[in-house]
Parts: C-alpha cells; structure tokens; sequence
C-alpha cells in the first residue's frame, strides 16, 4: 500500500475528487493547510496598507491505495491540479506498514 501526500491550489480540490473517484479512488482526508515553497509568499494591499503574506492557502489530500494504483494516482492529480504557475503544489509518495479500520477490523487492503 502506499500513502500519497499531495498539496494542491484550493480552487482545484472538487476536480482533482471528481478525476480520483473517476480511476476508483474510494475515499480520501482533505485538510486546509498553509505553506509556501518557491513563491515564499507575496504582498496584497488591503485598506491602501500592504502587507506581507507569508503563507499560501494550499489543500493537503492523503490518499492510500494499493501499491499497483499509486501511479495513476499520481499522474491523475498530477494533470487534473496543473495550472502552470508556481504554486501548482507537490506530491509526496510513501510506503504504508499497516491499515486498519476500525468499524469492521478488516486490515491492510480489505481496510482500504
């Protein structure tokens, strides 16, 4: 099983869902985040006063499939989030020792 981390523009999320239930993702935990990376942030103006914004408002998805759909996966958050401008996000991939859910028991695969 693998564990994909992607950050994404806000604006992409309900996209990105819909091309990931398209490949059969079942499910997946979204979180409002915060960060930058290259851009470091940029300056807005707010009431003819401008000030530094020093965090991006991002979207974090986790995701866990099984080993064999981790790069679909990828490559499908990959086309559906590309803008083509700084701050399209990342995508982080990592091994995943166990799952467990916990309504049913079931582990590993089954739990997915």
């Amino acid at each position: 099983m693998k564990l994909i981390i992607a950050t994404i523009k806000p604006f992409k999320l309900e996209e990105v869902r819909e091309a990931l239930t398209a490949i059969g993702v079942r499910g997946m935990m979204v979180t409002e985040i915060k960060g930058f990376g290259s851009q470091s942030g940029h300056t807005e103006i707010y009431r003819g006063a401008e000030y530094a914004v020093n965090f991006v408002p991002k979207i974090k998805l986790e995701i866990v499939v099984a080993e064999s759909m981790a790069d679909q996966v990828v490559e499908t958050i990959t086309k559906t989030a590309q803008t083509g401008k700084i701050g399209d996000g990342k995508i982080f991939v990592l091994d995943v020792a166990q799952a467990v859910r916990v309504r049913t028991g079931e582990t590993n695969s089954d739990a997915l």
